[in-house]
C-alpha cells in the first residue's frame, strides 16, 4: 500500500511517501521538509499570520503534486501544537481541504504524543543488537519530541505507558525570550529561558513515568541538529545521524556553544538549515535539560518520529 503522511507543525510541515508491506516493512518513497514558521506569533496572539497561512499552503500544494505523481492511494493531514492554540484554525482547515480533498486531524497532545512514540520506536525494535548497536537500546524508552511550539515526553516499551505535551518548543520559547534578548542572548534571558523549561520538567516529572526509562530517544530538527553539530560532519547527512548515540557532554557542550554564537555563527554551521538558526538554541538548551534532570548519559537519535507513525496509521 502506498500512503502519504503531512505533518504541519509549528516550524515546519513535512511530506512521507511510502509503501508499506504485508509484514508492516516500510520503505520511503519519498521525504521533504519546507521550514514555513506556521505558529509565528500564535503563542502571543492566538492567531495564525496570514503570510504563515500561506507559505504553509504553497507547501502544501508542491506537496500534492508529488503524491499525484507518486500514485498515493491514501492520505492523512495531522496539525499539531499551533493549529491547536489557534483561535483561526478553521481557516487552516479550509485550506488544507481544498488543497488535499481530506480534512486536516488537529491531534491532541496525547495523540501526538502516541504518534511520535510509534515513529520513534518501531525501527529501534527491529534492530539487531549484536549487529547495529551492541549496548542497546534497551526498553523502555523515553522519547522526547523537541518541537516548534510544543515537546512530548513518551515512556512505554512496545506501547505507550506514559505520555504529556507542554508548551516549550523551540519557536515558542524564542518568541517569549531570546526574540530581543541580544546576540548572543543575555544572561538574565538564558536564565528565564531555562526557567522555563524546568518549570514544564517538573510537571513531566510529576505526570510520566521518567524514571522507568532505560534509554533516551530524541526526535526532530533541533535533536538532529545537535547531533550533526556533535558528529562534526561537514554537511546534513540523514543516515549518519539516524541512530547516532551523542553522549552528555556532547549535548551539553554543543548548547553552551549554540548559546554563545552570534546569529552569523550559527548559519555558518555546516548542518544548519537556515529556517532554525533563529531557534536551535532554544532547542538545544530544551535537550540539555531534559539529558540533565533525567541523568541520561546519552541520546540515541532518530530521525523517524511523528511522520512515519502517521504513515503507519494510515496504513
Amino acid at each position: 500500500m502506498r500512503v502519504a503522511a503531512i505533518d504541519c507543525g509549528t516550524n515546519s510541515v513535512r511530506l512521507l511517501i511510502a509503501d508499506v508491506g504485508d509484514q508492516e516493512e516500510f520503505t520511503d518513497v519519498e521525504r521533504r521538509m519546507e521550514i514555513v514558521r506556521l505558529g509565528q506569533g500564535v503563542d502571543r496572539t492566538g492567531r495564525l499570520a496570514p503570510d504563515a497561512l500561506e507559505r504553509t499552503f504553497g507547501a502544501m500544494r508542491s506537496y500534492r503534486k508529488l503524491i499525484d505523481q507518486h500514485g498515493a492511494t491514501a492520505t492523512r493531514v495531522v496539525a499539531t501544537s499551533a493549529t491547536r492554540d489557534a483561535a483561526n484554525r478553521q481557516e487552516f482547515a479550509d485550506g488544507v481541504r481544498e488543497i488535499f480533498g481530506v480534512d486536516p486531524e488537529v491531534v491532541t497532545g496525547a495523540e501526538e504524543a502516541e504518534l511520535s512514540f510509534t515513529g520513534a520506536t518501531r525501527g529501534l525494535l527491529r534492530l539487531s543488537p549484536e549487529t547495529e548497536m551492541p549496548q542497546g537500546p534497551l526498553p523502555p524508552y523515553l522519547v522526547v519530541d523537541i518541537g516548534g511550539g510544543s515537546t512530548e515526553f513518551v515512556v512505554g516499551s512496545e506501547h505507550v505507558d506514559g505520555a504529556l505535551s507542554v508548551d516549550i518548543g523551540c519557536v515558542r520559547l524564542t518568541e517569549r525570550h531570546l526574540r530581543d534578548a541580544g546576540d548572543p542572548p543575555s544572561a538574565q534571558a538564558l536564565r528565564a529561558l531555562t526557567a522555563d523549561i524546568d518549570a514544564a520538567l517538573d510537571r513531566v516529572e510529576r505526570e510520566v513515568p521518567v524514571q522507568r526509562a532505560h534509554t533516551l530517544v530524541g526526535l526532530a530538527g533541533s535533536v538532529t541538529t545537535v547531533a550533526g553539530i556533535a558528529l562534526d560532519l561537514p554537511a546534513y547527512d540523514s543516515e549518519r545521524i539516524h541512530h547516532s548515540r551523542v553522549s552528555a557532554e556532547q549535548v551539553h557542550d554543543v548548547t553552551r556553544r549554540l548559546l554563545a554564537m552570534t546569529h552569523g555563527d550559527r548559519a555558518g554551521i555546516p548542518v544548519m538549515h537556515p529556517g532554525r538558526v533563529d531557534v536551535i538554541g532554544a532547542g538545544a538548551l530544551i535537550l540539555d535539560r531534559v539529558v540533565s534532570r533525567f541523568a541520561f548519559s546519552q541520546v540515541v537519535v532518530s530521525e523517524h518520529d511523528i511522520l512515519d507513525g502517521i504513515a503507519y496509521s494510515v496504513a
